[in-house]
């Protein structure tokens, strides 16, 4: 390609509205224009990136044995009610209305879609395994779309669906694109960890998240340098102490701590580590009738130690609020404690509560807590003596950096990653509401067992320039750049040498197979190496009239300081052999 054929567009400044890296640097490198919120228009240079970033997953998709097709981005809303995910989903799922008032969503994902063909196809045990997949248009109604491909509205996602005989044929097909996706994000070039997680809206048993390392990522990934173990935060399990509880040692009082509201505030007062503190958080769940009424609310108190943070993952899946749970409002505080937050603990209830210990406090003795009256706290507070064992003991918090690993194999250390690839066990958590089957070796119908496996697509090339980019702009790995070598002749326009020179380099480069483009728009020396800088192309080559004469270019990479001068015969055989490696 030639720059002057070509559609470059680079800024100077990066939109005001531009928060991160990948946003800034793709919006000023023309890659991506903002058409509404969280809504953009891939340029011809960000598409370039996009399309080697399918060309690599559609390899590796097909080579375990996937197989491609393409579901429809409308979808009749009747496939989302089976599954009850029509009004589960919330306002994320975007809904609309035809002209005959039938509803229909824009896909975010296609599970009901593509476990519909699979009841009406796959009839029989002797056509299983399959995996289905698509690369397509997603749509999620973000509440607040942010941070440039990171969190739009819509977006391309390639999502495959498999469909098994048994669970351990699924779980075969899991490790297949398990497999699968380490090799493609081996391929981007890219740095990241497979890491355990939650399953989350999706639903299912067991899920991987892959994710791109990065100091600017939303989500904290936990692992343990000394072993394979990592898992994200919401699924990171935090071990129980070291029994037994100590024994109490302390009176139990009621101290006066004016003003001070918060574990931080009181240990600081009372001169404790805060460590001795427990911070209570109270929460709801409710039940509903089939009108969607409240008939019967439960609160529950949620005990953690002062220095911990709760983990709302882990807290939905105690038993009594795998259905959902919410903050209790005021006046439910009020009614169970006699007092506003701030000052909350277990002690002298007016009304019962369900209380939930972490496995931290369930062990601890001789702990601070809200005295349900303003500006006192209770200390010396021991279980069994001050008050009975709670309801239950589980693991609600979030870990901490130096926790122990739950292999056994070291401690804990937390990094920030991006998600851009997700592997889930589904089981039989689709096929069963829409009643999708195949006959068994014996003639009975069984349910599908079902996985999905998720990438996004535009979302990578975001997650890539947030872990490669510098002042000067991004410096993309080689399989993900718009174009690999770029050509930059000076004085093309004014010099024969110049321009036969660079034509027969750039001729030969397209015979041997070499993504490159030849940079003829005459610009001065300075403006083009400052654009494909600032687009982050890998392998620079400059060509001079006074070079030239030496016999000579200069070879950069985006990663050098400085130009290695190289003989004119020699550069051919060096770019050949820079890429190969």
């Amino acid at each position: 390609m030639k720059a002057s054929r070509f559609f470059v567009s680079t800024l100077k400044e990066a939109p005001a509205d531009a928060e991160v890296a990948s946003h800034r640097l793709m919006m000023r490198a023309g890659m991506i224009k903002k058409l509404g919120a969280g809504i953009y228009t891939y340029m011809p240079m960000g598409l370039r990136v996009i399309r080697k970033v399918e060309a690599i997953v559609r390899e590796e998709m097909n080579r375990a044995g996937a197989v491609e097709c393409a579901m429809p981005v409308v979808q009749p809303a009747e496939l989302w009610q089976e599954t009850g995910r029509f009004e589960k989903m919330g306002a994320e799922l975007l809904r609309i209305r035809d002209r005959h008032q039938r509803d229909f969503v824009i896909q975010p994902t296609s599970e009901e879609v593509v476990t519909d063909i699979a009841r009406q196809e796959l009839r029989s045990y002797k056509q299983l395994p399959k995996n289905l997949y698509q690369i397509q248009t997603k749509f999620r109604d973000e509440r607040r779309p942010r941070f440039g491909l990171m969190r739009g509205r819509e977006f391309t996602m390639k999502d495959a669906y498999s469909f098994d005989r048994s669970p351990e044929a699924a779980q075969a097909s899991y490790e297949v694109m398990k497999d699968a996706y380490r090799r493609i994000f081996d391929r981007f070039g890219l740095r990241y960890r497979a890491v355990a997680a939650d399953s989350g809206a999706i639903g299912g048993d067991l899920s991987q998240e892959f994710q791109v390392i990065a100091a600017t990522g939303e989500d904290a990934i936990v692992y343990c340098p000394d072993s394979d173990y990592a898992a994200n935060m919401e699924k990171a399990e935090a071990l129980a102490p070291a029994g037994p509880r100590p024994a109490a040692a302390q009176p139990l009082a009621r101290t006066p701590t004016p003003g001070k509201s918060t574990c931080a505030d009181v240990a600081e007062l009372l001169g404790v580590p805060l460590t001795r503190t427990v911070k209570s958080l109270v929460l709801a769940t409710d039940r509903t009738d089939a009108s969607g009424a409240i008939v019967k609310s439960q609160v529950w108190l949620l005990l953690l130690r002062g220095d911990h943070d709760l983990n709302e993952v882990k807290a939905g899946k105690l038993p009594g609020m795998e259905e959902g749970f919410r903050f209790a409002t005021a006046a439910e505080i009020e009614a169970h404690f006699g007092c506003k937050p701030g000052y909350l603990g277990p002690l002298k209830l007016l009304r019962p509560v369900r209380i939930v210990a972490d496995r931290e406090v369930a062990l601890m003795a001789d702990w601070i807590c809200g005295a349900n009256q303003p500006d006192f706290h209770m200390t010396g507070v021991n279980w069994g003596r001050d008050l009975p064992e709670p309801d239950l003991v589980a693991d609600i918090r979030n870990v901490l950096a130096g926790d122990p690993s739950p292999d056994g194999k070291g401690v804990l250390a937390i990094e920030r990653g991006i998600e851009v690839g997700h592997v889930f066990y589904l089981g039989t958590k689709y096929s069963k509401p829409m009643d999708a089957t195949f006959l068994d070796e014996a003639g009975k119908p069984r349910h599908f067992e079902m996985g999905c496996y998720g990438i996004g697509i535009t979302r990578l090339p975001a997650a890539a320039v947030e872990q490669n980019h510098d002042e000067r702009g991004i410096v993309w790995p080689d399989a993900l750049a718009p174009f690999t070598v770029v050509l930059c002749p000076i004085g093309m326009d004014r010099s024969a040498e110049v321009k036969a020179a660079a034509e027969k380099l750039y001729e030969e480069l397209l015979a041997a197979g070499v993504d490159v483009l030849l940079d003829d728009r005459g610009e001065r020396p300075g403006a083009m190496f400052a654009d494909w800088e600032l687009i982050g192309v890998p392998h620079r080559v400059v060509l001079s009239e006074r070079g030239l004469k030496e016999g000579q270019v200069e070879y950069q990479h985006r990663r050098d300081t400085e130009a290695t001068r190289l003989a004119v015969s020699d550069i051919l055989a060096h770019l050949k052999g820079r890429l190969t490696a």
